[in-house]
């Protein structure tokens, strides 16, 4: 599988970020469920504002039990 090029900008992006000491942890609430999410955003300004950018955020509960590595195929539902 091939990580797309987008996706591996704004993971440059984040890395940058990270190594200039501008990212932040921000509490939000999903757009959709409107429960409490904890986004990972990268922090500039626009002249005195800070702007903040979501680069995604922190998985709830376990991860090693939310994702599968590559390497295992994907869950399907079966057919009904």
């Amino acid at each position: 599988m091939s990580i797309p090029d987008y996706i591996s900008a704004n993971f440059q992006s984040l890395l940058r970020a990270a190594a200039d000491g501008n990212l932040a942890l921000i509490e939000c609430t999903d757009a959709v469920t409107a429960e409490p999410r904890y986004v990972i955003c990268g922090v500039g300004r626009d002249g005195t504002d800070l702007v903040l950018t979501p680069f995604g955020h922190l998985a709830d509960g376990n991860p090693y039990t939310a994702y599968l590595p590559p390497s295992e195929p994907r869950a399907r539902s079966s057919p009904t």
